[in-house]
């Protein structure tokens, strides 16, 4: 079985998806309790995403704006 280029798309859409969720329900969790371990895990794991070459190989999305613009929503 073959992946067509909108099921490659598709799939890349959904990874960076999933990381946007998983940054803000931590960041919010960081805003109450600024201490948690695993949110602050989270959100170093997804910064590093969002900054890596895998990220920039899956979109053309800037990771530095938009993890200012998720923390700012946040």
């Amino acid at each position: 079985m073959t992946m067509t280029n909108d099921g490659i798309e598709n799939l890349a859409h959904a990874i960076i998806l999933q990381a946007v969720k998983d940054y803000r329900k931590a960041l919010k969790v960081l805003r109450r309790n600024p201490r948690h371990k695993e949110s602050k895990e989270m959100v170093a794991d997804c910064e590093g995403f969002f900054l890596s070459k895998w990220f920039t190989t899956l979109t053309n999305i800037d990771g530095k704006v938009l993890i200012e613009k998720l923390k700012k929503e946040v």
